[in-house]
């Protein structure tokens, strides 16, 4: 598909497909992709009987020159409670309680473990972070260990690795719907998730319900957060001093029917965008979370959309993920109607 001339560059499909034709699960949605430190790639989603069921865990596979394998669940909600006053015979008494788990984020830091952050919890006002780290590429994991309270790591999509080290993660806060207040915050570890800070609420939740932004790189300290609003708009926010303070919330030209997006920074400099282009009106005749696009910007402001990996009225194509590689192309998972996990492999010149 070639681009106006304005644009002068050229986007191709390389390939596209199933992580896997046949799982354990019936339902999946929130993947996320990652190119780890020996250049494999592997992806991660959450997948059970449905969204919000406790049977839910994080599934994991890794891409091989064969094709994907087979899904292994890595982590799940499953709590152990010691109750008093009644005991067993060796004087304990444990509960077992499982939850759900949620949105799992795969980092690769330049000089430090393969991270999986998720969270875990019976919704999303009362969810908590979780976090597992591999130094052997995804070959084997940590136990999880739950993150601070008050920290939740990146809620959908990737951090980013700042120039001193810093892992920079893109954060939300959501509230039961009657109070309807979803907030945007970042947060911070420079010791890959064993001590952290955070930003307070950065947006006025009456005048932006906002969550799960994605994070860009202008150059220099200068940042750009992008993501799902509730205001049928992506929304964006900046930031001077590489993520410290931000400036006001706004939004942008692109169209959002309030589902998660993602986007990433590319080496040349350029912007690509993941996201439904549904408006209002497309909501009306039956869309939602179809068409599912391809957006490409030079500044982060001005964007264009290019390419439409799906479109199918009244279907689901979700929640994308997207990264580039080390050869250049540019790597996007998304759910596909709940059933499935696709991976799409894009050329952009």
């Amino acid at each position: 598909m070639s681009l106006s001339p304005a644009w002068g560059q050229t986007v191709t499909k390389l390939s596209e497909g199933f992580i896997y034709e046949t799982a354990p699960f019936p339902s999946c949605h929130a993947s996320t992709i990652v190119q780890a430190s020996d250049g494999s790639l592997m992806a991660a989603w959450f997948g059970g009987q449905h969204e919000k069921a406790d049977d839910v865990g994080i599934w994991f596979s890794k891409k091989l020159d064969t094709g994907w394998t087979a899904p292994v669940e890595l982590a799940n909600g499953i709590q152990y409670q010691w109750q008093q006053p009644v005991v067993d015979a060796k004087g304990k008494s444990w509960t077992v309680k499982r939850y759900p788990t949620w949105n799992p984020v795969l980092f690769q830091p330049k000089n430090g473990p393969l991270l999986l952050f998720y969270k875990a919890g019976p919704n999303p006002d009362n969810w908590w972070g979780m976090l597992m780290e591999s130094k052997d590429a995804g070959k084997t994991w940590s136990q999880p260990v739950r993150l601070p309270e008050g920290i939740l790591g990146p809620i959908k999509n990737k951090p980013i690795e700042l120039a001193d080290g810093t892992i920079l993660c893109p954060t939300s806060n959501e509230t039961p719907d009657e109070k309807d207040e979803w907030t945007v915050h970042f947060e911070s570890t420079k010791d890959f998730g064993k001590t952290w800070t955070r930003t307070k609420p950065l947006n006025d939740p009456t005048k932006f319900g906002a969550i799960q932004p994605s994070l860009l790189r202008l150059g220099g300290d200068k940042l750009l957060a992008i993501g799902r609003s509730r205001q049928g708009s992506v929304f964006q926010m900046e930031s001077q001093d590489a993520g410290k303070t931000w400036g006001e919330m706004s939004l942008t030209s692109l169209p959002n029917p309030n589902s998660g997006t993602d986007a990433v920074t590319l080496k040349d400099g350029r912007h690509i965008l993941i996201y439904n282009h549904v408006t209002k009106q497309s909501m009306e005749w039956g869309g939602k979370r179809s068409p599912l696009n391809v957006a490409i910007s030079t500044d982060g402001k001005e964007w264009k959309s290019i390419l439409e990996l799906e479109n199918e009225p009244k279907k689901e194509f979700s929640y994308p993920a997207v990264i580039q590689t080390e050869d250049g192309k540019i790597h996007v998972t998304y759910t596909w109607l709940r059933q499935k996990i696709k991976h799409v492999v894009l050329e952009l010149k």
